[in-house]
């Protein structure tokens, strides 16, 4: 919760990447409010406000995931919100002669986003969605310490130097500093 609230304020990509790996520990908590008390909120010895604050935003969420039956997979409706407002700042930035090195960027990672989708299950997401999970898998990956071919990395990069300009205009964007009206 707390460290949300600050991705969620400075990098709208690392925030959502936060958020999928929040799911998956409270799924790997048995979405039990019990576990994820005893295995992540009383080791970090919180004052008592604030473990109690952190408990009810694990609770509320456990309880977002039962009603929206994304218990053993897929992602909250407010994180698919997130991909949905990226998803229309990522057309109206293709479509904006003012950002010529955001088309850049974006075909030059197209390449590798199409081949991250024909192997994995992404078949049926966004291209937005193949991004995050490409780089969700590589976080993983790194956690747990797996070795990646040179491939994986190269085609990682090119996403995330994508995704990386994605989450700077949407940061311009909210704070109403993204101008991508044409001139004429």
């Amino acid at each position: 919760m707390l460290v949300s609230r600050e991705l969620r304020k400075k990098n709208i990509a690392e925030f959502l990447l936060y958020m999928w790996q929040v799911e998956d520990l409270l799924r790997a908590n048995e979405l039990s409010i019990d576990k994820i008390k005893n295995n992540i909120v009383e080791p970090y010895n919180l004052p008592a406000e604030v473990s109690a604050e952190l408990l009810q935003w694990y609770a509320d969420l456990i309880d977002m995931m039962h009603q929206e039956g994304v218990k053993e997979n897929g992602h909250l409706q407010i994180n698919r919100n997130v991909i949905i407002s990226l998803t229309d700042l990522h057309q109206r930035l293709l479509h904006s002669p003012k950002v010529p090195f955001y088309s850049a960027a974006y075909y030059k990672a197209l390449p590798f986003i199409v081949e991250f989708r024909t192997k994995s299950e992404g078949r049926e997401k966004t291209e937005l969605e193949n991004c995050f999970d490409a780089l969700y898998m590589v976080w993983m990956m790194k956690l747990q310490k797996r070795e990646m071919n040179e491939e994986t990395l190269k085609a990682t990069a090119e996403i995330s130097k994508f995704i990386s300009m994605l989450s700077l205009y949407f940061k311009e964007d909210e704070e109403g500093k993204l101008d991508l009206e044409s001139e004429e």
